[in-house]
Formats: structure tokens, sequence, C-alpha cells
């Protein structure tokens, strides 16, 4: 097992840059350098750089020439401590690039300065970069062997041109399994998390095999129970596997342990259900290829007391006995573990072996289940949010990655809502789009009658596991509330094209509390509000597609309405390069860059084409059943046209904030009946007096194309996966021309709100976003009467808006928000920003909920 048969030399790998020559092709050498290509051999930089540092009295070099380079990978590891360490340090990730000239690739350890540079997603594969300075660091313990550093870089834009043809100019760069170039460790970790598998050392080919049980004893669990403590070995164990956790890496700098996993097993047979403790190096062996349900065989175990503060899944069968007192620790060494894996045509019935026992619930039943209830759910696809990340611990580097999506069944007018972590399954967490079939097991419910809007959704727990293909043979086919979603979906299925069905975009979930007495009651944080001073720290700070709560003090004092084709426009302005030394995060919005991307075409292959499948959720829900929908996409968001990208409609007052006469009980609908107009933007007079004596303005208004939920295409199922995706550690050139992601349509068409908000000092001043969400009929109906009241309203996705409706609607809406927004004319505030860090100096603050005095008890 990589990393067991061998321990790794600390310092530089000896996959570095070996001093002496020894053979050499144009192909690589086995960690010699090639000082001079052949006459008929293309210049590469990379070698011209290595005979300079050789040539070097110093230890680094500024180039001669700085050329731009392709990134082909950013690869993530602990480093441990080094020998001159006395104090161990806290947890420092390093990564190593490998690069290419086009001549040859080259890994090379980037330097721990420029780590923010792949935290904030400025470094990363498929770029171009220009390297200005590198350093040769040697290996101490190796004859004349080093490793090239890249000291300071100039990141550029994504390239069109890369070739992943080019060899390794050391061989020793390709061999398998990869090694990082520093320390101990013989594996990469994912790169923005530490529970998915990442690489090769991860085996998936644990097959079952016959056993012959004439000479193996098997002792039960609750016999084992009774006599562990006076045995000093111990017979076999025949059990199955009901429960298998995500894994724990508990890797530290000061710890010398090459392969540092953990995962648990909850396993049974007939007389009792215990947990199986698999560690280290057994993990890249075995994890993958053992999943609930199967039968084991193992031998060679250790028994030990069981921890007392772990919490532990509900029995699946309640009438199996819980053993607490002991755990079963399965090591590589100590004693050399064996496992087998029984093909279950070999499983006897007088073994009494437990079945597996699903909690499929509807969503019709979830309205009516407790908090923490643990179930199981079975549905399509309707919305896959992006990935996310939120730090472990405030000043962490450790992330968890998560994701909301919805769920329909068929049994109710709302989907599920489930906030996803990551199951260690990234195979399946990085693949999930809309209009796929869906099973999530351990999940657990979360909600709070009390809050307004209702808080309910679902949440992963540690032994959740996720399933979208392969479905055909698994366990849970047999439950009757899954034969029922089959036949719902069955009934559902015509040939028409898939509608009304969503993918990525900013998400504003869960929602505020109507009270700041509540929200403080439902945060964790040491500080309930923070300086309008200090926002600016707070979002420098912020990591790649982390996403963050905060709750600020300030005052109203310019509200604008920005039409969704402007924001998509603004949205598309080419990036600008910066230099690696400054890596903090830019006040001024920047524009989008594109990756590459697959332009996928292939029909549905299982996937049922219906169209009335996913209107479950809004088809004939009320208005005051709409409002009730939680914040983010409902089942049914349908993309309206886009309005005119006109300022202010025709007739209308600049700078007159009010809004189109209404009739008894709504609105007047027909534009052209309306002779007051409306104003696409308010300002305090208090702005026009301290806008120019500010110390500081942040502007973090702008909304990406990112950040815009997109009508979900199966074609180019892909592409928009991708795009909602983190970004991958390795380069995948794409296949033809990619699409743009403003090529989709959008699942609202609204525009946003640009709100400048003034600190209580009058000396600083942001900008935010703010993006409502309605129903047609709240329009109508005249629902909306002040800015505190249009945030509790901004939860649904409007419903298709024809003729005048297409232009009256939403700018009717902009004019009650504006003509509200009077109202609290130097009035102070407490306002929730969310945050959202979505890489490459992509910023945006969204104004989620505003308190006044009225609303803070």
């Amino acid at each position: 097992m990589s990393g067991e048969s061998g321990q790794p030399q600390a310092g530089p790998s000896h996959a570095g840059l070996d001093l002496p020559n020894l053979e050499r092709n144009r192909a690589g050498v086995p960690g010699g350098v090639i000082r001079r290509a052949g006459a008929q051999a293309p210049r590469s930089w990379i070698q011209t750089v290595l005979d300079q540092i050789i040539g070097s009295p110093r230890q680094w070099v500024t180039p001669s020439e700085v050329v731009p380079v392709s990134v082909l990978a950013v690869q993530r590891y602990l480093l441990e401590d080094e020998p001159r360490d006395t104090v161990p340090k806290p947890p420092l990730y390093c990564y190593d690039v490998t690069i290419s000239d086009g001549v040859y690739r080259e890994k090379c350890y980037l330097d721990p300065s420029l780590n923010s540079l792949v935290h904030q997603n400025i470094l990363k594969v498929g770029i171009e970069m220009k390297i200005s300075r590198v350093s040769c660091l040697y290996n101490e313990k190796r004859l004349g062997q080093g490793i090239l550093c890249i000291d300071n870089v100039h990141c550029g834009e994504t390239s069109d041109t890369i070739s992943l043809e080019t060899p390794f100019r050391n061989r020793a760069h390709g061999e398998k399994p990869e090694r990082p170039l520093r320390g101990g460790k013989s594996h990469y970790l994912a790169l923005w998390n530490n529970e998915d598998p990442y690489g090769d050392i991860w085996l998936t080919n644990k097959q079952p095999e016959e056993h012959n049980f004439s000479d193996t004893k098997i002792i039960s669990l609750s016999h084992l129970e009774m006599t562990w403590t006076n045995r000093r070995s111990f017979p076999a164990l025949l059990v199955r596997i009901l429960h298998k956790s995500k894994l724990r890496y508990y890797g530290k700098p000061d710890k010398k342990m090459i392969e540092p996993y953990q995962t648990f097993l909850e396993v049974a047979d007939n007389s009792g259900t215990v947990s199986v403790i698999m560690w280290n190096a057994l993990c890249p062996e075995w994890y993958k290829s053992l999943r609930v349900g199967l039968v084991l065989l193992l031998q060679d175990y250790s028994v030990k007391k069981s921890y007392p503060f772990r919490m532990q899944p509900l029995p699946v069968d309640p009438e199996i006995k819980p053993i607490s007192t002991m755990e079963i620790c399965l090591n590589l060494r100590d004693p050399p573990t064996n496992i087998i894996i029984i093909p279950e045509k070999q499983v006897k019935p007088e073994w009494r072996l437990p079945k597996l026992n699903h909690r499929f619930i509807t969503r019709s039943e979830l309205d009516d289940m407790p908090e923490n209830r643990i179930c199981d759910v079975i549905g399509i696809l309707v919305f896959v949010g992006r990935v996310q990340r939120s730090k472990k611990k405030e000043n962490g580097e450790d992330f968890w990655s998560y994701r909301w999506i919805h769920i329909a069944d068929g049994t109710s007018e709302l989907p599920f809502i489930v906030e996803l972590f990551s199951t260690s399954q990234p195979e399946i967490f990085e693949n999930i789009y809309p209009m796929t079939y869906f099973v999530c097991t351990q999940l657990k419910v979360v909600r709070n009658d009390t809050q307004v809007p209702k808080l309910l959704y679902l949440t992963t727990t540690n032994e959740s596991r996720v399933f979208i293909t392969g479905h055909k043979g698994q366990p849970y086919t047999y439950d009757a509330k899954v034969k029922n979603f089959i036949q719902w979906i069955k009934t559902q299925t015509d040939s028409g094209e898939v509608k009304n069905t969503v993918i990525g975009g900013y998400y504003p979930y869960p929602p505020v509390p109507e009270t700041f007495s509540k929200y403080s009651s439902s945060i964790k944080v040491e500080s309930l509000l923070t300086a309008i001073s200090e926002v600016k720290k707070e979002i420098e700070d912020l990591q790649y597609r982390e996403q963050k709560r905060i709750a600020i003090q300030g005052i109203i004092t310019v509200i604008k309405y920005v039409p969704y084709s402007s924001a998509t426009d603004n949205a598309s302005a080419p990036e600008t390069p910066r230099n690696a030394n400054q890596p903090s995060t830019s006040q001024a919005a920047r524009g989008e860059t594109q990756s590459p991307e697959r332009n996928v075409k292939r029909p549905l292959d299982d996937v049922p084409r219906c169209s009335q499948c996913f209107q479950v959720a809004s088809a004939s829900l009320s208005v005051s059943n709409k409002i009730r929908i939680l914040q983010g996409p409902s089942a049914k968001p349908v993309a309206v046209p886009q309005p005119e990208a006109s300022v202010h409609i025709k007739g209308t007052k600049p700078g007159v904030a009010n809004v189109s006469p209404r009739r008894e009980g709504g609105l007047s609908t027909p534009l052209r009946k309306a002779r007051k107009t409306i104003s696409d933007r308010w300002e305090s007079p208090l702005w026009r007096e301290k806008k120019f004596g500010l110390i500081d303005h942040l502007h973090y208004s702008h909304v990406y194309p990112e950040s815009i939920p997109r009508k979900f295409i199966f074609e180019h199922r892909k592409f928009l996966t991708e795009q909602y995706n983190s970004q991958p550690a390795k380069y995948v050139p794409p296949e033809g021309r990619p699409p743009k992601l403003d090529d989709f349509k959008s699942a609202r068409c609204l525009g946003h709100f640009e709100v400048t908000l003034l600190g209580l000092n009058h000396e600083i001043a942001i900008d935010v976003a703010f993006l409502p969400m309605y129903c047609p009929e709240d329009v109508r109906t005249s629902q909306i009467d002040t800015l505190l009241t249009s945030m509790n309203y901004s939860c649904v996705y409007p419903q298709e808006l024809t003729g005048n409706d297409r232009i009256q609607g939403p700018r009717a809406l902009a004019g009650d928000i504006i003509k509200a927004a009077t109202e609290l004319d130097r009035v102070h505030i407490i306002g929730i920003l969310d945050i959202c860090n979505l890489g490459n100096n992509k910023v945006e603050v969204y104004l989620q909920k505003i308190y006044s005095p009225k609303n803070t008890s």
C-alpha cells in the first residue's frame, strides 16, 4: 500500500531536480537536469531557468526572460514540522503547481507567501501566468537533489491553447502514485476540503470473494462484548454494514502519520450492532470499495473501550441490541487486519444477518416531522445550487463544502430543501444536476416553527450517503415509498421537453428571522455586530466560494434599480490581470473569466422527458402559499423575458420617488393608463451632504453572471454543472467551443437594487446588492408597503409575465421599494449582509434583511 511500504524522506522528495548529469532524453530524465536541448528541439523556458539557477551563486534568480506558462495542476497537501521547529505550528497546507512551457512540464513548489492566490482562486488551472522569480530548495539528506520553487508570479487570463501532450522534464513527476514535492506524506488532499478522497492512492477494485468457512471460527458480537477484556486474540466476525461515515482527516504538522484518515462503519450480526473504526492506510485501500449492505468477514482486528462522547447513528433495527461499551479497530498493522467481502449469494439464512431498513418519507409527511428526526428521501432534482464553503473553525484553515438542492417527489406542492454537505463521494457531489433521480439517506430534519418565515429543511449527517445512478439492485428499491415515486414519475413522462428546472446562482438560505432578537439567538459568533470599518477586512479574509453572514449598523442613503439586462451586460466585462504580490480583494467589481467547459449534446439516456413532473411545486399555489416558500428557487422557477434596458419608463420624471396610481385593492395594471411614473433611483439628502467627505466607500453591489440562477438545459448539463462546481485541481481541456453562461436564460428577471449604507459615524459607506423575488400577484394586490415588508417577501420566483407586465411588474415593485425608502431616511437600521467570494477577485455583498428599531426586539 502506498505510503506503508517505505517511509518517505522528509524535505524535498525524490521527484526533484538532480544536479548530476544522469541519463537524458527528450522525454525527460529520471531526476536529472537537461542542460541543453538538442539542436532540433524547441527551446524550453523551464530548462533555461533551471540552467540559470544551477549556474547562479545564489539560491534564487530572476529569469532573464519572462514568458507565459500554462497552469496544469494545483495540488494541496499538509506539510509536517521541520526538524528545527521547537513549537508545533498550526496546519500549513502547501501547494504544488504543475506548469507547462509548451516543451516540458514541471511540478514546482509554491512559496507559502503566495498561498492566498490559491485561496482566492486567482492562481488556478487553465490560466497563463508569468513567473518573475524562482528559487531552488535542496534536500540535504540526498545528494544534489532539490525542487524548483515559485516565489513571484503574475496571474493572467484563461488560455484556450493548452496542450496535455507535453512530457514532464523530470520523469519522476509523472510516476504513480503521485507524491508531494515536500514532506513525508504519500498523497495529496482534495483541493477545497479534507473529506473527499483525492488521487490515485484511493483504490476501488476490491471485489467479493467466496470463502471456505469450514476452518473459520466466528464469534458473535454479544459474546465478544462479554469476553473481549479477557482475550488476547479474537475469532472472526461475520457482519453486515449498516452505516458508513464520511472520511475524517486528522493530519497535523507534528504527527508523522503518512495517511492520517479515519472512518466509521456501523456493523451488525444477529446479536447486536457495534462501531468499527478503520484507520490510516486501510482507508485509501478499502473506503471506496465498501458500501452499505455488504457482508464482511473481519479477522485479526483489535478491540478497545468505546469513546464515550461519539454520537452514534440510530439503529437500523430496533430489535437488535446496540453495543456501546466497545469498538472494533481495523489497522494495516498491529495487528494487520484481514477484510473479506462475502458475496451475497454465499450468505446463508441461518446466519440471520439483519436486513437494511430505510426510513423514507415523502414531502407531504415532512411538515409533521419533529426536529432532528432522521429520514431518507427519494425524488427528482429540480434545483441544484452552486458549491459553497464555510470554515469549520473561525480562524482555521479547514472548510466544509456544501450546496443547496431541491427535490420533488409529487406528494406536495413544495420540494424538499436539502443542505447537502460533501459525503466523501466527490464523483456524485460534483456531478449532480437537475432532472436526476436522487436518493439521500440519513438526513436530519431542521425546523423552527416560531420563525417567520418558518424554517424547515433537511441536512446531511456524518452517515449520509447519496445515490444518483445505479439504483437498480439497491436495497431501497424494494421500499413502498420508492415504488410509489417510480410510479408517479412514469405517469408524468411524455415526449415534451423537461421544463422549469434551475441550476446555480446565489441562494439566500436559510432565511433571516423576522426580528433581530431571533436572529441573535440563531447564530453562533463571538461578536453579534460588525463595525462598518471592519467589513473590508471581513471581505478580504473570505476565501474562494466562502459565504458568510454578518450584521452591521447604518443608514440607507441611496437605492437604485438596475434592470436584469443591464446587470448581465456589465458582468461580462473582461478581467484585468493583477500582480501576485498584491493578492488583496479588489473593491471595484471585476468581470467574468471564462473557464474551460465541455458542450455535451447527448440524448436523455434513461432520464424521463416530462413537461408536468416539475410543475408540482407552484402550479396551483395561492398568493399566500407562494409567499410561504422559503427563499431561493421554488420547484417551478420560470424565466421571464428581460425588461427594457432604459433607465426610466417613458414619461418618467427623473428624481421623483413615486409610483403608478393605485386602484382600490391593487395597482393600476395597464402601463398606458398610468400618467404618474416610477423613478429608478432615490437619494437621501443626507447622502448629498456626506458623500464627498467619506474616509472610504466600498463598492460591492455588482451581481456577476455566476450569481444568477439559470434555466437548466439537459444538452448542456456538463457545461452548467462545471460552472457551479468548485475549481478542479487538474486541467481538463474543453471539447469544442463551450457556450457562455450569459447564453442561458435567467430563472429570475427582476434585476436587482444597488443599496448604499452609510455608517452611523458618516465616515464609511458600502454599496450592496438586494435581489428581490416576487409573484406578480404581490404587485397587483399592493401587499408590499414598506422596504421592511418587501424583504420579508423576497422569497419566491416570478411566474411568466406577458405584455406590459414585463415592464410594469418589476418597475412597479421598484417604485414601491424606493418609495418605502423615504420612510427610513436618517433612520438607524441593522442590515444583515451575505458576503460571497466567487474567486478571481469577484466579491458580492447582498442585503438579506434590515431591522428597524421597531423589529429589533
